[in-house]
């Protein structure tokens, strides 16, 4: 035992009893307040911060940490609050940030048993925040924020940052701090630390807009841009970064000081899925003198020049100054294995046998030039893509290798863990916010719900992912929302419950614009936005109504344009009751998003108008072009608000192209869609639209949280989750994770309906999910009245034996529709009330409407209301 004493613990092992009592008995302990409290540390007092002691031999990451919260409490109270560095220097109230073992003030309260600490040591990134009476001689009282380790003290006082009013986003979404004459920190303890051992994000397609952004601002991805990255990341209680990539970025060679900071704030960094031994790819085209890289990336054929390339990504990584307590190199994990050059895939004669020659002879590189078993070298084997086939096939790293598991870049994960739960390095996922691929980019907005995320992240934590979670967010802007939710799930995904989801949007608004009512805005944007990606959508994506007289049908692409109508008048409300300091905060978070997404549904439905209307001669046509126009012109201005805003700060970080894709690839310049005009040849009869349709005839449409009863069965059941998929939400089968049921287990949701007499077909649409398990299917079971239940088999992702279009067609359609249709046929049904029953079968299904039809539906029906 190093640093602290046994008898240390021992002395707070026998006050222990004493001070967990304490705790459990104060409703609400080491809370914020804003009024004082029997007990209460006066955070601050009448406009006047406490007093922030922190050691002079205090881990670098903790000084950072403690320099931030200063910072914090000056934002809070206006005034600066004054630095001290030893209990001497103490008078009155004071702040105390440290990390056990290295911290004399904190180590002495613990042996004097003023401060619990029996349940932090060897703990990974706990902390405790409390209130300690009479710590010292002079002093009154103390707030005590403690950490296990380093991170553990860094995300304790970031935590309290947060509570007393200043966002993880103060600086990368300019949200503003209110000021506060007096908070306090009530009397008593709290202990907190995460669930998920490395949380983080991947900086990926960064170009153009963060590239174009961090060149005006900072002259590049450097040390200066990082700083405000590192921040951000451990404010959103994370500690696992994958830089920014694109050729010709690499993290530590544009800029040596990136490392090092990275460090001393306390990041463990990593690099991407295709990079491996700490070197970014870059660097391979890049440093060829001297034989250091260069030729194929091909192992079979240029190994020797791989393996010096790779040894001199750890000798790097170990070369961490003594000085700076460099006998364990700068703190990371280590990508091992390889993809094909650029993040291709491999080629198809790369055997299984030479990948494991690669792994085995990266981690002789690593024991040689750590001077220590390569298992105490922290590392991950990235199974992406093709990868996971070789994985699927038998390949296998050794048991210390963390798994990292991915999704199919679109939101659904692939793979997870369907054994051996004791592996010494556990498992983790890659998930996507942001992709570059087929069936199209998605770069430019964030088009990501909170519900699907909390779904996937959820099953992983079930299924034994618990040791990495990292997420690809693109440029992190405007990744706000869904960025701050998946990290706060990784901190602790047993405390997101199906309930602390439904409340987790208006809480986030709360602390984010003191205005919980945004989260409702916020979640409506999300769940009309993952309907189809803004790059997918064109003047064909959805259907217009069938009329041509001189009433217009909108159909379904109309209802979808009413409800962005709609949502943008509420967002445009909410806007004005904003203070003027919020305005700029409010902008990219909330109003360009929806602003943005509502113009692109009104120019392409403008542009369907026109076509459609043009092919008939009819005049109104140029109408219809007329707002195609003015709506692409508004686009560029839209961009050109957000570039303006917060004085310029943000100049770049939206001028990612979005109008005008053809193929998967996204164009290089906006493209205005085509657009005809009619001669006209009399007086242009107006524009009138019928009102919003109603379901065909002979259908009946139900949501699926609007179930008449739930049956339980073998510790499951079907749950609503309220806003999942496309409109009122899903139900989803919880606890997940658990083995598939039976009929016999009578697990199912049932839905009273009236039908026609008829053959009557029912159409399950589900959220898109894949088997997790290796099966490549899953099922669920429809029933109607006592009939016979039939299995409906789900097999959505290509096994890969399955390489037909046919197969890949249908990923790609559910992918772009966010939508899944199953169907089950039951013949000569009487008409009259029915029983419509949806069982469990398998897990990950996720329903989210139930349509019933004894006459034709159209295939593109999905029912925006």
């Amino acid at each position: 035992m190093t640093g602290i004493t046994r008898r240390t613990v021992a002395l707070a092992g026998m006050a222990g009893a004493v001070l967990s009592a304490r705790a459990a008995a104060a409703e609400g302990a080491a809370s914020v307040g804003f009024r004082p409290s029997p007990g209460a540390f006066p955070l601050v007092r009448a406009g006047q911060p406490a007093a922030v002691l922190v050691e002079a031999s205090a881990d670098p990451a903790v000084r950072h940490a403690a320099d931030g919260f200063a910072a914090d409490l000056q934002r809070v109270s206006g005034r600066a609050p004054s630095r001290i560095a030893s209990p001497a220097q103490a008078k009155g109230e004071v702040v105390i940030i440290g990390e056990l073992g290295r911290s004399p003030a904190i180590d002495g309260l613990v042996a004097s048993g003023k401060l619990r600490a029996d349940d932090l040591t060897g703990q990974w990134e706990a902390y405790r925040q409390g209130v300690v009476e009479a710590p010292f001689p002079g002093v009154s009282r103390a707030l005590v924020i403690v950490g296990s380790d380093r991170r553990g003290a860094v995300f304790g006082a970031y935590d309290l940052s947060e509570k007393i009013g200043v966002s993880p986003w103060h600086w990368f979404a300019d949200v503003p701090v209110a000021r506060r004459r007096d908070v306090f920190v009530a009397a008593g303890e709290r202990r907190d630390q995460p669930k998920v051992r490395y949380r983080g994000f991947f900086i990926n397609d960064e170009a153009p807009a963060l590239t174009t952004w961090a060149e005006k601002m900072f002259g590049g991805a450097n040390s200066k841009m990082y700083a405000h990255v590192f921040e951000l990341l451990l404010r959103l209680k994370g500690n696992y970064l994958w830089p920014a990539m694109w050729r010709p970025r690499a993290f530590n060679d544009d800029d040596p000081k990136n490392m090092v900071l990275a460090d001393e704030m306390g990041v463990v960094m990593g690099t991407s899925h295709h990079e491996p031994m700490t070197r970014a790819h870059d660097e391979w085209h890049r440093n060829t003198e001297g034989g250091v890289a260069g030729g194929p990336w091909d192992y079979g054929t240029n190994g020797e020049n791989l393996r010096r390339f790779w040894r001199g990504g750890i000798e790097r990584m170990m070369s961490k100054p003594a000085k700076e307590g460099g006998g364990r190199g700068y703190e990371a994990v280590v990508t091992l294995g390889m993809r094909g050059d650029g993040d291709e895939a491999m080629s198809e004669d790369a055997a299984i046998p030479l990948l494991e020659r690669v792994v085995a002879d990266q981690r002789k590189i690593i024991a040689e030039v750590t001077g220590r078993p390569p298992e105490e070298t922290p590392q991950v084997w990235a199974l992406y893509k093709e990868v996971q086939d070789y994985y699927d096939h038998g390949m296998r790293v050794p048991d210390d290798v963390t798994l990292l598991f991915a999704d199919d870049n679109w939101g659904q994960i692939r793979r997870l863990p369907a054994g051996d739960l004791d592996r010494q390095g556990g498992y983790g996922v890659y998930y996507h916010f942001d992709y570059v691929g087929a069936p199209r980019n998605y770069k430019w907005l964030n088009t990501n719900q909170v519900e699907k995320t909390w779904q996937q992240m959820d099953l992983a934590w079930a299924r034994g992912a618990r040791t990495l979670w990292i997420v690809n967010v693109g440029d992190i802007k405007p990744m706000e929302v869904p960025l701050s939710f998946f990290m706060a799930q990784a901190w602790d995904p047993e405390a997101m419950t199906a309930e602390a989801l439904e409340r987790w949007p208006a809480d986030w608004a709360g602390r984010t614009f003191g205005r919980p009512e945004i989260g409702e805005l916020v979640t409506r944007y999300a769940k009309y936005a993952a309907r189809r990606k803004p790059e997918l959508i064109d003047a064909d994506s959805f259907r217009l109504g069938e009329g041509l007289g001189d009433v217009l049908d909108g159909g379904e692409f109309g209802e979808m344009v009413a409800e962005w109508d709609a949502l943008e008048r509420d967002m445009l409300r909410m806007r004005a009751s904003l203070r003027p300091d919020q305005r700029d905060a409010y902008l990219q978070i909330v109003e360009h998003p929806i602003a943005a997404m509502a113009n692109l549904y009104r120019l392409y439905y403008a542009v369907a108008w026109n076509r459609r209307l043009a092919a008939r001669g009819d005049a109104r046509a140029n109408l219809f072009a007329d707002q195609a126009e003015a709506a692409f012109a508004r686009d560029a201005a839209l961009t050109q608000a957000y570039h303006r805003a917060a004085g310029g700060k943000w100049d770049g970080m939206m001028s990612q192209t979005h109008i005008g894709y053809t193929t998967w690839q996204q164009p290089d310049v906006q493209v205005m869609p085509a657009v005809v005009r009619v001669d006209a040849k009399g007086p242009v009869k107006p524009v009138v639209f019928a009102s919003p349709r109603k379901a065909p005839g002979g259908v009946v449409a139900i949501e699926a949280p609007d179930f008449s009863r739930a049956v339980d069965g073998a510790g499951v059941g079907w749950r609503r989750v309220a806003n999942l998929g496309r409109t009122k939400g899903a139900v989803v089968a919880l606890p997940q994770g658990r083995p598939a049921t039976t009929e016999r287990d009578g697990v199912r949701v049932e839905y009273d309906l009236t039908t026609a007499a008829g053959d009557l077909t029912v159409h399950l649409y589900l959220a898109p999910t894949l088997d997790t398990t290796g099966r490549w299917t899953q099922r669920i079971g429809v029933s109607i009245d006592d009939r016979p239940m039939q299995v409906l088999v789900d097999r959505l992702l290509p096994s890969p034996t399955d390489t037909t279009l046919e197969a890949q067609r249908d990923w790609e359609e559910a992918v772009k529709d966010n939508a899944r249709v199953l169907r089950a046929a039951f013949p000569d049904v009487a008409a009259g009330r029915h029983v419509l029953k949806v069982w469990r079968l398998d897990d990950n299904m996720v329903l989210q409407k139930v349509v019933a039809a004894t006459a034709p539906i159209p295939i593109t029906y999905l029912g925006a209301r």
